[in-house]
């Protein structure tokens, strides 16, 4: 069974028991989540399109950890100016590990 999500405002192809790396969600370690916004669902009998969303779809999944992501290098200049700055970034995401596909 296979499903795409959407979530932080990106879209996600998950199956069961994958980990998956999505913005920051407001949920403790250990607990799941459950995310409603299906846009596709493929299982045996067929393929359900959404319109936006698959009714009655979700996808259940536990949050394994926060990490950082990788870095981010900035740089901005005016030119003519002698005006340079350089900044990184590191956004914080979510790991989850796909339960089930429930549709």
């Amino acid at each position: 069974m296979i499903a795409v999500v959407r979530t932080g405002g990106k879209q996600y192809k998950v199956e069961p028991n994958t980990l998956l790396r999505v913005e920051k969600l407001p949920v403790d370690e250990g607990h799941t989540v459950e995310l409603t916004e299906v846009l596709l669902v493929q299982d045996d009998n067929g393929v359900r399109v959404g319109a936006p969303t698959v009714a009655n779809a979700k996808v259940v999944a536990e949050v394994v950890r926060h990490v950082r992501g990788r870095k981010i290098i900035g740089f901005t200049y005016k030119p003519k100016k002698s005006q340079r700055r350089r900044y990184g970034h590191r956004q914080w995401q979510t790991v989850l590990r796909v339960q089930s596909i429930e549709a």
